[in-house]
């Protein structure tokens, strides 16, 4: 049987369309449109970035205002800098529990938690940014990554690249291996696992922390990124020798980890919204800081009077060997073998290319250079 009351709804509605359809276009608007109700979202935000630090804390802020922007304001994230909220280095723990939705940080910072990740921040000899990018976009690297990640309940996504890193500020010149040896160094991942091969001390300090332990003494050196932030961060006041190139980190790439339960519960418009969103800071982000670094390098060296060095050829040769040993060991089985394996094919395919592509021109350019005078 009909159900009556659905009958004679549909006929006051299809009366209605027909009675439309005979009104001018100034009658229409007279209607008021439906009240479509839609729900906002507030999301919170956690980073590993001292407040106001320009280039990696302004990502994290970056992503945010696209998101809002990209939803009509139906998005809302608020971004908690280092410390505010949680500890830097607890912001993954905080996003895996649920405390905060998502962290904005670099995935080797969470070593401890599994030896593959920092294969998707940079490791020592590694992919630089546009072969990292390569990896986890078309080479497999996203899948892997989601895998890994999803063991901790996170979703993560390339959310800022720095692109090639300076190898860092010493408090005395490195002329040879035995100078290595006994060094305090900051640095995280890989690279610290390199300076633990050849003889030194490596710490992990969050960004906030470095220049007290370089001005009192508590490390001998320190990296950090490249020429922009690391004048911000004023280490040449106490490190007068900038080494590079950074063979430890080039192309750093940073992240948004998302928790999953908060992921899977947005629809597929709003999770394209996040997605997008980091993909664009990705792709700002790496052309902000190619930018900047090459103005403030010029700053450094002609008001500060920094001094550019480049590790000798032995330290590098030695270097380069530690590098090979520290990405196998970090990769001797499961999910953490099969990102290794990933990494490595990848890298060699897209080294190959670098080869006849990238390396000729950078070289024949400097020739040109220096013909010009």
């Amino acid at each position: 049987m009909i159900n009556r009351r659905n009958l004679i709804g549909a006929g006051v509605l299809g009366a209605g369309g027909a009675a439309a359809s005979f009104l001018t276009p100034d009658q229409r608007t007279t209607f008021a449109a439906p009240n479509i109700s839609r729900n906002r979202r507030e999301l919170s935000m956690v980073t590993t970035w001292p407040d106001g630090l320009p280039g990696l804390g302004e990502a994290a802020m970056r992503v945010a205002r696209r998101v809002s922007d990209m939803s009509d304001g139906m998005i809302e994230i608020k971004v908690y800098p280092a410390g505010t909220l949680v500890p830097p280095f607890e912001s993954f723990d905080a996003v895996a529990n649920g405390s905060a939705d998502m962290y904005h940080g670099a995935e080797y910072y969470w070593t401890a938690k599994s030896t593959a990740y920092p294969f998707f921040t940079a490791v020592p000899f590694g992919m630089t940014a546009k072969e990292i990018m390569g990896w986890i976009d078309f080479g497999g690297g996203q899948q892997l990554w989601d895998e890994l990640s999803a063991q901790f309940g996170i979703k993560s996504f390339q959310a800022a690249n720095t692109g090639h890193q300076m190898g860092g500020w010493f408090r005395k010149e490195i002329n040879s291996l035995d100078d290595l040896v006994g060094l305090q160094m900051r640095i995280p991942g890989q690279g610290g696992d390199v300076l633990r091969a050849l003889g030194g001390s490596a710490k992990a300090l969050p960004g906030g922390e470095i220049y007290q332990a370089l001005q009192t003494g508590n490390i001998d050196a320190t990296e950090w990124v490249g020429p922009w932030n690391d004048y911000s961060l004023g280490f040449y006041r106490e490190a007068p020798y900038y080494y590079g190139p950074g063979f430890h980190e080039p192309g750093a790439s940073l992240a948004v980890g998302m928790n999953l339960y908060v992921w899977e519960s947005l629809n597929p418009g709003e999770q394209a919204i996040i997605k997008a969103a980091c993909e664009s800071v990705n792709h700002t982000s790496l052309g902000e800081f190619t930018h900047f670094n090459a103005v403030y390098l010029d700053r450094l060296q002609r008001e500060e009077g920094v001094q550019l060095r480049s590790f000798p050829d032995d330290v590098v040769t030695a270097m380069a060997v530690a590098a090979r040993d520290v990405r196998a060991s970090s990769g001797k089985d499961g999910i953490e073998k099969r990102i290794y394996e990933s990494f490595e094919s990848s890298l060699k395919t897209m080294r190959d290319w670098a080869s006849v592509s990238d390396g000729p021109y950078y070289a024949a350019r400097q020739l040109g250079a220096e013909a010009e005078g």
